[in-house]
C-alpha cells in the first residue's frame, strides 16, 4: 500500500478512500502524482469542450472530477462521506453546491461583478465546499478556468506567471490567497489567479 505525502495544507485520504486507489503498480506519492496528472489532463480536455456557462449543474461538476480521476480512484466524481480538515460538514454538499451554482449563475445572467471576480469567488467557494474526497483544489481551478474562458475571457494562470519557480512557495501563496477569501477579502485571491 502506498505511504501518502501530503504537501502543506492538503487534505488528508482516509484509510477507506486510500482502498480506492485503481492502479495497482503505485507504491509512491511520486507515481501517483504522475498518474494522476495524466488523468487530470483527460478532464481539462473534456471540459475545454463544454459550453459550461449554459450546463453550469452539479451533473458538470461531478463529471468533471470523475474525468480528472476516473483511472486514479474508484470514487471519482462522487462525493465525500467522510469529514475534512477543509470543508463544510458532507451531508451539507448537495446543498451547498446547489446555490453555489445557482448564485454563480444569476451573476453571470445579471453581470454583478467583473467576469474574474465571478470565476475566482466561485473557485473560492467550491473549494470551500470541498465536495469530494481529494483533488478540489486542482477540480475547482480547472473549472473556474473553463467558467472564465466561456465568459469570454482568459484561462488563470494561477501563480505561473511570477517569478517564483519553487512550486512549494506558491502553493504557500495560494493557500494565503484561499485563507484571506475565507475572511471575506477576495483581492489577494484575485491577484494570484492573474499572477
Amino acid at each position: 500500500m502506498i505511504r501518502f505525502e501530503y504537501p502543506l495544507g492538503a487534505t488528508p485520504i482516509d484509510p477507506d478512500e486510500a482502498l480506492g486507489l485503481i492502479p495497482k503498480h503505485i507504491s509512491t506519492q511520486a507515481d501517483l502524482n504522475a498518474w494522476e496528472e495524466l488523468n487530470i489532463v483527460e478532464g481539462a480536455n473534456w471540459i475545454a469542450r463544454q459550453k459550461i456557462i449554459q450546463g453550469l449543474n452539479e451533473g458538470l461538476v461531478r463529471e468533471l472530477h470523475r474525468r480528472m480521476f476516473n483511472q486514479t480512484w474508484l470514487w471519482a466524481g462522487t462525493f465525500r462521506k467522510s469529514a475534512k480538515n477543509i470543508g463544510i460538514d458532507w451531508t451539507q454538499i448537495a446543498v451547498a453546491l446547489k446555490n453555489l451554482l445557482d448564485n454563480t449563475s444569476y451573476q453571470i445572467t445579471n453581470k454583478v461583478m467583473s467576469i474574474d471576480e465571478i470565476a475566482v469567488r466561485f473557485h473560492h467557494q467550491l473549494v470551500l465546499i470541498h465536495a469530494f474526497p481529494n483533488g478540489n483544489g486542482r477540480h475547482a481551478r480547472l473549472i473556474a478556468d473553463a467558467l472564465i474562458v466561456n465568459l469570454g475571457g482568459k484561462r488563470f494562470s494561477w501563480g505561473s506567471n511570477t517569478a517564483i519557480t519553487n512550486l512549494d512557495v506558491v502553493r504557500q501563496n495560494y493557500l494565503s490567497a484561499l485563507r484571506t477569501a475565507d475572511k471575506g477579502d477576495i483581492a489577494p485571491l484575485m491577484d494570484f489567479a492573474r499572477q
